[in-house]
This record gives structure tokens, C-alpha cells and sequence, in this order.
């Protein structure tokens, strides 16, 4: 009810705001570097990363430094890795759906997804967007017959210095909304796994576009993640 009358009575303010955001915040380029490799030693584990720019590594000068490349390096000493990465900046949890119709089915381990910043920008419900997602995760499961499926709440959005108020609020508040419905339906799912990196989210630590996270804020989500994967595998 809050974010519906917000939106009735700002949603002008909120549209000249998020223009404004769009033309002055610097576009930051993916990450560079391989996007697929076989590293590592132990047992063997295959890994897939889906999503938007953070899973892209916008922020990151290279994919090294980026989710992938700190997954990867808390998990090779113990793991023998395939992994590849998937996701591209802008995309939405329905354009992450249309883009997995057309890839080959193959079998993974573990799926690991980064979506929703792009979805809160949208004019959509937390209803529909849970929708979404379940949609998702059941597109997964059958495409690439994965045992485990791990999931990041979005990030605190009434944080990103990017966000001028009271654009930066109703987003914040949103985020929280569609977190709130995810943690209700992944904690039903025996094979999906919800972490959260929000406490690590200083300003200081992002990205120069205010918007995006740094290498330090990757390297605390790549670990938080190796550790649930060592916590079923191990």
C-alpha cells in the first residue's frame, strides 16, 4: 500500500529523478576476461552464474576481480571447477527466461543467480516479480538438472549513492518488499539457498557510478557463496 501511494503522488518526482540518474551516472563497461573455464582440484563440480551487471561484474576492471573470479578462487583449492558465466548488464528477471529458451540444455551442479535490481526499476509488483522468479527457478531445474540453486537478496538500494531521495527511499523500499517474498518462498525450497551481502554494502566499497559493486564487495559475496557450496558438497 506505501509504494502505491507513493507512486501515485511522486511518481512524477520519481520519473524526472530516474532520467536525471540515467544521463549524469557514468556507464560503466562488463567486466573483462573469460567467461568459462576448468580450474582446481578435488571433486568434481560444475557451476553456473546467471544474471544482470553485478553478475557481469560491472565495477570490476576484470572478471578476476568480479563474482566469478573470486567464486572461483575460493573454491579451486578444494573443487575441481567447469563453471561459466551467463548474464549480460540490464537484464530483467523475464529477459534472464527469454535468453535461457535459447541456450543449450546441459547439466550443472550448481546454479547461481543475480537478479532483481533491474526488476525494482520496473513498474512491477513484488507479486508478479515472485511469480517470475518461481518461473525461473522451475526453468532452471529443467534446464540444467542442478542440484543446488543459490539466490542473493538485492541489495539495499536505499544505500546506492547513485539514487538522489526520494527516488533512493521508494527504490530502498521496494527492494526490501521483493526480499521479503523471496525469503518467504526459497526458505520452502530444499534446493535453493538465499545469502545476503547487504551488511557489507558501504559506499566506499562501490563502484565510481554509485550504482554497481567494487572488487572488495565481490570478493565478500564470491566467499559468502563458496561458503554455502562447501557447506553441501564438502
Amino acid at each position: 500500500m506505501l509504494h502505491h501511494l507513493a507512486l501515485l503522488f511522486l511518481a512524477p518526482v520519481f520519473i524526472a529523478q530516474g532520467h536525471y540518474v540515467r544521463k549524469i551516472t557514468p556507464k560503466l563497461e562488463e567486466a573483462v576476461g573469460p567467461r568459462q573455464g576448468r580450474v582446481g582440484q578435488g571433486k568434481q563440480l560444475r557451476i553456473l552464474l546467471l544474471g544482470d551487471s553485478a553478475a557481469a561484474g560491472v565495477g570490476a576492471e576484470s572478471q578476476s576481480q568480479a563474482l566469478s573470479g573470486q567464486l572461483v578462487r575460493a573454491l579451486c583449492d578444494h573443487f575441481e571447477l567447469e563453471w561459466q558465466l551467463l548474464a549480460q548488464s540490464g537484464l530483467t528477471t523475464k529477459d534472464t527466461r527469454q535468453k535461457l529458451a535459447q541456450h543449450p540444455k546441459q547439466p550443472y551442479d550448481v546454479v547461481i543467480v543475480s537478479l532483481g535490481v533491474n526488476d525494482v526499476t520496473q513498474p512491477l509488483s513484488s507479486l508478479s516479480w515472485i511469480q517470475q522468479q518461481k518461473a525461473l527457478i522451475s526453468q532452471i531445474r529443467q534446464h540444467f538438472s542442478c542440484h543446488q540453486i543459490i539466490l542473493t537478496k538485492i541489495p539495499p538500494m536505499e544505500k546506492f549513492p547513485a539514487l538522489p531521495h526520494p527516488l533512493r527511499w521508494y527504490l530502498g523500499s521496494k527492494a526490501k518488499t521483493f526480499n521479503h517474498q523471496l525469503s518467504r518462498w526459497t526458505a520452502t525450497q530444499t534446493d535453493c539457498e538465499l545469502v545476503e551481502i547487504n551488511h557489507q554494502l558501504s559506499a566506499d566499497h562501490m563502484a565510481s557510478d554509485g550504482f554497481h559493486p567494487g572488487p572488495a564487495i565481490y570478493q565478500c559475496w564470491g566467499k559468502t557463496i563458496a561458503r554455502v557450496i562447501h557447506s553441501r558438497w564438502s
